[in-house]
């Protein structure tokens, strides 16, 4: 007669996991069998501890998964970390907020011109990106009028009030520079475009290939703007306008000899009227970069860069391209040899945002 614990060292199962003593199993030997295996149904092998590490390996996912939970929660309540996006729009301020103010330029042909109330134009569509990034609609932005000498201190006229007000935004050609990123009233988003400097000229001219060119001519430029300090350096007696538009309206009638700014600027007024003026590439060094100014705001600042870092990396996103093709790649017939400004976005670098495995990054 076999004992009930007795058998060939093969078929014990020394890892066997015990169950209660009245249960399914019989008790071997080696420990807690199934019946059939008990009654020599089947024989043990080495991968019938398998089960045992699965059912060991899940666990340990499930342990490593909760400490990371309370960790990220940890993150989360210290503060620890870069913000969220929900985070910074909260420090932003647009939680509760139903209108967006955007000041822009309104007389420059094919960046930013108002026409019969409405703007137009490649800063206008990039607002628009930037906006809609933000959580703002179309009929949620408002477009305000702002000159230069402004821009810093996003100072901008309502018409309809007849009042001056602070804009949330400043997309209006405005260049980055060392001087004006230390402006503690400044602070620009990354770049969305690249141009240069360059000289418009009444049809037919003498070709300009540098800025001492026209030394000692009278060349009219915006106010506090690089393109002024350019023309100093370079012996031109600069005029200063408020707006662009001045310029080309003295440069049509002969009291300048010619109008300097940026190229991506210069370029929608030769394409308006190609018969009457002409742009020039004076070789200019250095490129003006264009950023949004946000003011003190620095969180709003972080978001206006997700923004772009995503138009930039993203490729089913082609608004910064289609505001290209349908305001300035137009114009570059007209303005040859100059460039209008670089068909590319310049590249952004992700901002410091906390973004969840679960979360849309776009």
């Amino acid at each position: 007669m076999t004992d009930e614990g007795s058998g060939d060292e093969e078929t014990q199962a020394p890892n066997a996991v015990p169950t209660q003593p009245n249960g399914p199993w019989v008790r071997g030997g080696g420990g807690a069998l199934p019946p059939r295996w008990a009654s020599g149904g089947r024989s043990l092998s080495k991968f019938d501890g398998l089960g045992v590490a699965a059912r060991l390996l899940r666990l340990t996912v499930v342990v490593v998964l909760l400490v990371g939970a309370v960790v990220v929660a940890a993150v989360t309540v210290a503060g620890i970390g870069p913000p969220s996006e929900q985070d910074l729009r909260r420090r932003a301020g647009l939680l509760d907020k139903r209108q967006l103010l955007i000041g822009v330029k309104d007389d420059q042909p094919g960046m930013s011109l108002r026409r019969n109330g409405v703007y137009k134009g490649f800063d206008v569509e990039i607002a628009y990106l930037v906006a809609a990034d933000l959580g703002f609609a179309p009929d949620d932005v408002r477009f305000l009028t702002i000159e230069s000498e402004d821009r810093a201190r996003r100072q901008a006229l309502d018409v309809k009030t007849n009042k001056i007000v602070t804009v949330d935004l400043v997309v209006a050609t405005f260049s980055i520079t060392p001087a004006r990123k230390a402006d503690p009233d400044v602070t620009f988003s990354a770049p969305y475009l690249r141009t240069e400097q360059s000289v418009l000229t009444r049809r037919p001219h003498t070709k300009v290939e540098a800025l001492t060119d026209l030394a000692g001519k009278k060349v009219c430029t915006l106010n506090t703007t690089t393109s002024a300090q350019n023309l100093q350096a370079a012996g031109v007696e600069p005029v200063g306008k408020n707006k662009i538009s001045e310029c080309v309206k003295g440069l049509r009638s002969g009291a300048y000899e010619a109008v300097s700014t940026d190229a991506a600027i210069l370029a929608g007024f030769v394409a308006q009227d190609p018969k009457a003026f002409q742009i020039h590439d004076i070789g200019a060094e250095g490129s003006e970069l264009y950023g949004i100014n946000v003011g003190t705001n620095k969180s709003l600042a972080t978001l206006v860069d997700l923004a772009l870092y995503r138009s930039y990396t993203e490729p089913a996103d082609r608004r910064w391209e289609n505001a290209y093709d349908t305001y300035l790649r137009p114009e570059q017939p007209f303005s040859m040899p100059q460039q209008v400004a670089v068909a590319k976005q310049p590249e952004v670098e992700r901002p410091k945002v906390r973004i969840w495995p679960w979360q849309d990054e776009r």
